[in-house]
């Protein structure tokens, strides 16, 4: 069945955002909004924006993709000599941003990344299809490069070297985790008065989220 996005949103839109229809665990409330976003057949509702800092406090941000998510947080994947990961290592508190424009929603998500285990990385990288799994290896990622031919090149190297068997995981390419420490639901309503609510991890208990309206 087709699910109109514009209808759905106007329909968001009028019906708001309450306390009371809140789940207590803002992973379960992600996951309904999430599903939600899928099933309107927005175009990557796993896209979310990335924002990293470096050493001289220059933010810098760009859009990752969403793998994996569950209660320990939020999981992408990456060249561990990428821009975004070498920024991490330096500084690993980072923001997320899921930009549901179509239905006037965000989710902001902010708090600190680290590294899966290879184990998990390994488990996703073999479910990649083979191309992707080919460039993870010849991208040398945020790097300068002369030309488009020289990266082409190293795909059809690469591709004659593991054209026997299985890709195997690159060691600089894995997986990070966002482990979320606040988790703020924005839902976009007439006159600009959206509706906000912002989950705050309880200082004495980590399973515990404490729940605030927010002001527009």
């Amino acid at each position: 069945m087709n699910v109109n996005p514009e209808q759905v949103r106007n329909e968001l839109m009028v019906h708001g955002l309450t306390r009371a229809e809140l789940n207590n665990d803002p992973i379960v409330q992600f996951q309904q909004w999430y599903e939600l976003a899928i099933k309107t057949e927005l175009p990557e509702p796993n896209a979310m924006s990335l924002c990293t800092v470096n050493e001289q406090h220059q933010p810098s941000v760009r859009t990752v993709l969403l793998k994996l998510y569950d209660t320990r947080g939020f999981v992408f994947f990456t060249n561990y000599h990428s821009r975004k990961a070498q920024e991490i290592e330096q500084n690993a508190q980072v923001a997320l941003l899921f930009p549901w424009v179509a239905l006037a929603r965000q989710v902001q998500i902010n708090g600190h990344a680290e590294r899966i285990s290879t184990a998990e990385s390994l488990k996703y990288f073999m479910t990649r299809p083979r191309g992707s799994q080919l460039g993870a290896w010849s991208s040398p990622q945020s790097q300068v490069i002369r030309s488009r031919s020289i990266l082409e090149a190293k795909v059809a190297e690469i591709a004659q070297k593991f054209a026997q068997g299985e890709v195997p995981l690159p060691e600089f390419w894995g997986g990070y985790r966002v482990i979320p420490e606040r988790i703020e639901f924005w839902q976009g309503r007439d006159s600009r008065l959206h509706d906000r609510f912002c989950y705050r991890r309880n200082s004495t208990n980590r399973d515990c989220w404490e729940i605030d309206r927010l002001a527009p």
